[in-house]
């Protein structure tokens, strides 16, 4: 009997822990969350520039732990710094860092300076540009190789004096470019936007920082340290917090524009309340229309579908020094989700969906959001 007892009980615990395991296996996995490395410029033995007495190293790491505390805030979002303490990190290990974590995002924040009263803010992907202004700041940031051991061998012998050094570092990125340009969009907007700080706009160069990674990557120049005021704006507390809650609030804004799973359920959840539905077959926004981004860069390219992978009705527009690629056009959330898959199907897997409301470019995140519809 009590063999019996026994038998019966061992089988219940294995009945039991079966069942447990096929409901665990029902449960879908959670979403993985958005990866985001921040990256505050020099560090330890190497101070960056020195404008005014402040020390870059100091004001880029304060602004970077601050724009962490904010996005924090999010469970959806992983921080991951390259540093956290006034440490020295070479370039390539801040790479390293950022290709190990798997990252969505690489944001490498620091200060300018200049021999004049120059100000303002810049943000840069990595690209080829001659302007010899942008040449001059990329010697600046890419010299602190010559801090590293065995840099030689690291940077495969890479003269940060020469201007052919830098022709060889964009081709690697040059995937991510779209989306790095669109964060150092939203970035700039920012400061300019709400902070009202003096744009210098979004600008390509070629910077070590950025090749090493393998991702959206973007280097936030936040002002002139050589500027009296801008200087003393930068090293205070009031200016590091809203430098860092500018920069934090575009990432979100980044995110949300890319993270389809994100945008889809604001847009159903809109749909449910605001959006003019049809059969169920469409999801319209009044006011506002969307496109799929496929490309943009520098270069000029006819819209023909044989420079789009046969994709017709391409459109080309210029905003500031970049072209960008814009394909369909429909006030239809769910026309342009169609449209995006097709885009996917035809060879653009980083492409992404953009918005315009009233012919004013806006987040998708806003548009969803919009009480207008």
């Amino acid at each position: 009997m009590r063999t019996n007892l026994l038998n019966f009980f061992v089988f219940t615990f294995f009945v039991i822990a079966l069942q447990k395991n096929s409901q665990a296996a029902e449960v879908p996995p959670s979403l993985n969350p958005f990866v985001v490395v921040l990256d505050a410029g020099h560090g330890g033995k190497d101070p960056g520039n020195m404008g005014n007495g402040y020390k870059e190293k100091d004001i880029a790491l304060s602004i970077v732990l601050k724009i962490g505390k904010e996005l924090e805030k999010y469970n959806n979002i992983k921080v991951i710094y390259t540093r956290k303490t006034d440490v020295f990190v070479e370039l390539f290990e801040r790479g390293r860092i950022a290709n190990e974590a798997h990252a969505d995002l690489f944001v490498s924040v620091h200060c300018n300076s200049h021999k004049s009263q120059a100000s303002g803010t810049e943000t840069f992907v990595l690209g080829l540009n001659r302007n010899e202004t942008n040449f001059e700041v990329a010697k600046k940031e890419n010299s602190v190789i010559y801090l590293e051991d065995n840099y030689e061998v690291k940077y495969a012998g890479y003269d940060p004096n020469s201007p052919e050094s830098y022709i060889g570092l964009t081709i690697m990125q040059e995937e991510y470019l779209d989306q790095s340009i669109l964060l150092a969009d939203l970035v700039q907007k920012e400061f300019t936007n709400k902070l009202h700080r003096k744009d210098r706009g979004v600008k390509q160069m070629g910077l070590i920082v950025l090749h090493q990674t393998y991702m959206p990557s973007v280097l936030v120049e936040t002002g002139f340290l050589t500027n009296n005021q801008e200087g003393a704006y930068l090293n205070s507390n009031r200016g590091q917090d809203q430098m860092a809650k500018a920069i934090s609030e575009a990432i979100i804004d980044y995110s949300h524009t890319i993270n389809l799973d994100v945008i889809d359920d604001i847009a159903v959840n809109k749909g449910e309340s605001n959006s003019t539905s049809h059969g169920g077959n469409s999801q319209v926004y009044k006011d506002v229309t969307f496109k799929v981004q496929l490309a943009a860069g520098s270069r000029k390219l006819e819209t023909a579908p044989y420079n789009f992978k046969g994709l017709k009705n391409v459109e080309r527009e210029k905003e500031g020094k970049f072209y960008k690629y814009y394909y369909g056009g429909t006030s239809d959330y769910l026309k342009i989700q169609e449209l995006h898959r097709e885009a996917i199907r035809k060879g653009y897997p980083t492409s992404y969906i953009v918005a315009f409301k009233n012919n004013q470019k806006v987040s998708l995140e806003e548009a969803l959001k919009s009480q207008d519809n």
